[in-house]
């Protein structure tokens, strides 16, 4: 059973980064601008967000299996039909109906887990859940590129059919149906207001550097409906009580509220590297698609060893120790990114991945364990999927900062550049400026405005990371707000 909901959140978090390596050769096969071929991302992105949510209310309506095996079944399908799509319409409404069935299967393979492990072995079954998770993101860039390269872009997406078969085998042999489900009233206005505050949220921030954010109407209008009805959401909730789609008791939990807001940093640095790093290797230094790929692997294996070494001693060592130590290792290794350059070889990079996976590898347990594990069983699944949310809009609301941040700060570092190289700058002459550099030639002068560009464009990247690095120091008075629960006995060995 274990296996099956790790083969399906593998399957899950490989496709939300696979398909970022293959979108330029999507690009030129549906003959789509820039703007068009990020539809393709924003609506898996704002379907899978807005569903999200909604699973704990299913889940108890019709049974953890039953919507379980749906999710499966349904991600699967929509996964062939991507594959096969002719067009960008298709594709687009494809990849909605793949965001809505994927909704459901980190939160309720993580309620599954807690329910089916006892109390005292929480901790490892996170471990195993948390290594899991993060192996699609991780190996998600290497195989897009190994598939782009030597097979198709579809193949990205067709990758999914056998994993989801056997999932849907899994889920269907192994999973039990529960025989307490919770016949909730479905609470409509609550729904349709998180509906539009996360579609609202997401369109703003995917449109924001189209339309150059707050100079635009249109994104003055979606940040005016998030800010509203996120606002009216917050009021319903704490004065319907039960009955509202976000269950009251989730806010009365400090572990929960700390703890969610904790993995919304977690977020944006996650994804936040995952997207920047990449580009940098591949734009900036002319590493091979495959290469920028497997260069990342090392955050994977650092992920993987802290989760391990976790894991053993979860149940004997404060657990908020564990995430202090992982953010201040992840602080480390984003004070090291800060020191990058153009001319570095690859050990820098590889490194830092390490190490940053490492730390965050040692917040991801112990943030869930602290969070969930004392939520009572009827609102676990609806905590596990806002708390999915929490990590999902950090990662969006993250990656737009950051790509602002670096467009605007290249851009007003390329022009203070290009101030100094005049012709009476002495430095701007031979023999400081040599070949093929010139302020005479045209070609000179193409070449040294690219130079100076990837110049500009490294000291954006640098900024985004110090951005980041003031993030992860930021979260950290929120463990103060945690309280440690009641230490639990040793767990036995595993016999899986």
């Amino acid at each position: 059973m274990t296996a099956t909901i790790i083969c399906a959140c593998v399957m899950q978090g490989l496709d939300t980064t696979i398909v970022n390596v293959c979108l330029p050769h999507i690009q030129g096969s549906m003959s789509a601008s820039q703007d068009q071929i990020s539809w393709v991302l924003t609506t898996y992105i704002v379907s899978s967000a807005i569903m999200m949510p909604l699973t704990g209310w299913l889940a108890g309506h019709f049974g953890v299996k039953y919507i379980f095996l749906a999710s499966v079944i349904g991600f699967t399908f929509a996964s062939a039909l991507c594959g096969a799509a002719t067009s960008l319409t298709q594709l687009v409404l494809y990849r909605v109906l793949q965001g809505v069935c994927s909704a459901g299967l980190v939160p309720l393979g993580q309620a599954t887990l807690f329910t089916i492990y006892p109390r005292e072995r929480h901790g490892y079954a996170m471990a195993i859940f948390s290594t899991g998770a993060m192996m699609g993101p991780i190996i998600g860039p290497t195989l897009g590129g190994w598939l782009t390269e030597h097979l198709d872009w579809r193949w990205c997406f067709y990758i999914n059919l056998p994993v989801g078969a056997l999932c849907a085998l899994g889920v269907f042999i192994f999973i039990r149906q529960s025989r307490t489900m919770r016949r909730d009233e479905f609470d409509m206005f609550g729904f349709a207001m998180l509906s539009l505050a996360v579609g609202s949220l997401q369109m703003m921030l995917d449109r924001g550097q189209l339309k150059d954010w707050f100079h635009s109407a249109e994104i003055w209008i979606e940040a005016t409906i998030a800010a509203l009805c996120f606002y009216l959401l917050i009021v319903h909730t704490m004065t319907t009580g039960e009955r509202s789609f976000v269950n009251r008791e989730l806010l009365k939990s400090p572990n929960f509220v700390a703890g969610s807001l904790l993995m919304f940093g977690v977020g944006i640095i996650l994804n936040g590297t995952l997207a920047l790093v990449p580009s940098m290797m591949q734009v900036l230094m002319n590493y091979p698609v495959f290469d920028a790929g497997w260069m990342m692997a090392p955050r994977g294996f650092g992920t993987m060893l802290a989760m391990f070494l976790v894991a053993r001693m979860i149940n004997r060592v404060d657990n908020r120790l564990f995430i202090l130590v992982g953010f201040l290792l992840t602080a480390a290794s984003l004070w090291q990114m800060t020191g990058f350059s153009l001319y570095m070889g690859p050990g820098p990079i590889l490194f830092a991945g390490f190490a940053q996976g490492f730390g965050l590898g040692c917040t991801f347990v112990p943030l869930n364990l602290l969070a969930l594990s004392g939520l009572p069983h009827h609102i676990l699944t609806q905590g596990t999927a806002l708390r999915a949310l929490m990590r999902m809009l950090g990662g969006s609301i993250g990656i737009a900062i950051l790509e602002t941040q670096l467009t605007q700060n290249t851009q007003i570092v390329h022009s203070r550049l290009m101030e100094h190289l005049r012709p009476d700058n002495p430095l701007a002459q031979v023999p400081y400026l040599t070949s093929p550099f010139s302020l005479t030639t045209p070609s000179g002068i193409a070449t040294l405005n690219h130079e100076v560009t990837r110049q500009a464009a490294m000291i954006g990247y640098i900024d985004d990371f110090a951005l980041m690095l003031i993030v992860i120091l930021v979260s950290l008075p929120l463990l103060l707000l945690v309280r440690v629960p009641r230490r639990q006995p040793m767990p036995a060995a595993a016999d899986d």
